[in-house]
C-alpha cells in the first residue's frame, strides 16, 4: 500500500516537472520570436519604402516630356517629300509636317541630314506618338529671344535703311522690319526743316535710304512684331565723357551744321553739337535765322547750360548786354517814341533801341483788330513806359494816341 502511494507520488511530482519543461520552452520560444520580429523589423525595411525610392533613383535623370511651347533640340533622322523627322530622346521622334512643313518649306530644302535643329512644340505627343513641332514657331522665338538680349546688352548692328517715311526710316534685321524715328537720329541726319514742313522732312530722310547705319535696338516687342532702333544713344558713356569737358561759362568756337527755326545747331567737336536757342542767338528780335548764319561757318558761342549730356549755348552772351546802360536812359513813367516790330497773342513788341523791347498789351485796344487800326508793324509811336526791370529785361509800355497829346 505505501509502495502504491509512493509511485502515485513520483508520477505526479514527474508529470508536473514536465509540464513546467514545457510551459518554460513556449514562453522562450513566444519570447524568441517577439525578439526575432523585432530585430527584422529594424533590419528589413518596408517594402513600400523600398520600392518608392528605387523609383525615384531610377527617374531622377529623365528629363521630362516636352510640353507644348518648349524649344527642343535635335538631329534631323528623316527628310520626306511632306514631312521632316528629329531625333529627340529619350521619347522618340518628332515631326514636322502639314501647315507647319509647308510654312518651313524654304528653311526645309537647306536642311540635310544629320543637321541640328531647334523646333518648338505644338502637341507633345501625338496619336501616333510623335512629338509635333513647328520649325518656323521656333526660328521666331529663337529671334526675339536674341532681339531681347541686343535690346539688353546694347549691341551695336549694322544695318540697310530700307525706307523713310515721314516719322522716320524703315531698316531691316532677321527679316522683321524695324522702325528708326527721326528723334533717334544723330544730329547730322536729323531733317532739319524749317516751319517742321512733313514733306521737306520726308524729302531729306529719303537721302538716307540705301545707307547703312550703326544702330542699336532699343525696343524689342514680340506680341506687336514691333522693333524700336536709336542711332544716338549707343554712345551715351562716350559723349558723357566729352560732355564732361565743358562747363557753364565757358567760351567754345563751333562750326554751324543746321540752321532751323529755332535756332542753330554747332559742331562742338566729333560726337558733340550745342544748340543756341533763337533767343540767344542777340540781343535784337530774331525771327529768321539763316539770314544770319549759314551751314560751315565758324561761330563763337557761351555755354549757359550743361544737362542731360547736352550742351546749350548763347551767342548774345558773349554781346555787351544793352539793359545794363538803358537803367541809365529810361525809368518808369517816361513817355518814349518806339518801333512796333511784331504782333503776337498779347499785343505788339516795341522797340526803343537795339536790343531793349517792351510788350503793349493788346487790352489796350480791346481786341486785335483794333489794334492793327491804330497802329502797323515798322512805324513809330509815343507810348509811356508803366513797367521797367531792367535786370529782369522786362518793359510793358502804353499806348499814347497823338491826337490826345496833341490837344493837351
Amino acid at each position: 500500500m505505501l509502495n502504491l502511494l509512493s509511485n502515485l507520488t513520483n508520477k505526479k511530482e514527474k508529470k508536473n516537472k514536465e509540464s513546467e519543461n514545457t510551459t518554460e520552452k513556449e514562453s522562450k520560444k513566444t519570447t524568441a520570436t517577439k525578439i526575432s520580429a523585432k530585430e527584422k523589423k529594424h533590419a528589413e525595411p518596408d517594402t513600400e519604402i523600398v520600392s518608392l525610392t528605387h523609383l525615384q533613383k531610377l527617374t531622377s535623370g529623365v528629363p521630362s516630356r516636352p510640353k507644348t511651347g518648349d524649344i527642343v533640340e535635335g538631329p534631323v533622322i528623316a527628310v520626306k517629300k511632306s514631312a521632316l523627322y528629329v531625333d529627340l530622346p529619350p521619347f522618340g521622334a518628332g515631326i514636322i509636317y502639314g501647315r507647319e512643313f509647308i510654312n518651313a518649306r524654304d528653311i526645309i530644302k537647306k536642311i540635310v541630314l544629320g543637321d541640328r535643329i531647334a523646333a518648338k512644340v505644338v502637341l507633345g505627343e501625338n496619336e501616333d506618338g510623335y512629338v509635333e513641332l513647328s520649325l518656323k514657331e521656333a526660328r521666331q522665338a529663337l529671334v526675339w529671344n536674341e532681339a531681347e538680349t541686343l535690346v539688353k546688352n546694347k549691341t551695336i548692328l549694322e544695318l540697310p535703311i530700307k525706307e523713310a517715311n515721314k516719322g522716320g526710316l524703315i531698316v531691316e534685321w532677321q527679316g522683321i522690319a524695324g522702325f528708326l524715328p527721326a528723334s533717334q537720329l544723330k544730329p547730322e541726319h536729323y531733317p532739319r526743316v524749317e516751319d517742321g514742313d512733313k514733306d521737306k522732312i520726308l524729302e531729306s530722310l529719303r537721302k538716307l535710304v540705301g545707307e547703312r547705319l550703326p544702330l542699336i535696338m532699343i525696343s524689342a516687342q514680340p506680341e506687336d512684331g514691333k522693333l524700336i532702333f536709336s542711332e544716338k544713344d549707343f554712345g551715351t558713356a562716350q559723349k558723357e565723357k566729352i560732355v564732361d569737358k565743358y562747363a557753364v561759362g565757358d567760351v567754345v568756337l563751333g562750326t554751324v551744321t543746321g540752321v532751323v527755326d529755332f535756332g542753330l545747331f554747332l559742331k562742338l567737336e566729333d560726337g558733340l553739337e550745342g544748340l543756341v536757342h533763337i533767343s540767344e542767338m542777340d540781343w535784337a528780335l530774331v525771327e529768321k535765322p539763316k539770314e544770319l548764319f549759314s551751314i560751315g561757318e565758324k561761330v563763337q558761342a557761351k555755354v549757359i547750360e550743361v544737362k542731360d549730356g547736352k550742351v546749350s549755348l548763347s551767342i548774345k552772351a558773349l554781346k555787351e548786354n544793352p539793359w545794363q546802360s538803358a537803367k541809365d536812359r529810361y525809368k518808369q513813367g517816361d513817355i518814349v517814341n518806339g518801333v512796333v516790330i511784331k504782333f503776337n497773342k498779347h499785343g505788339a513788341l516795341v522797340s526803343l533801341e537795339e536790343g531793349v523791347a517792351g510788350l503793349m498789351h493788346i487790352s489796350e485796344f480791346g481786341s486785335e483788330e483794333k489794334m492793327k487800326e491804330k497802329i502797323s508793324l515798322g512805324s513809330t509811336y509815343p507810348f509811356q513806359i508803366t513797367v521797367f526791370e531792367p535786370s529782369q529785361q522786362k518793359m510793358i509800355l502804353s499806348f499814347l494816341d497823338k491826337e490826345k497829346i496833341v490837344k493837351k
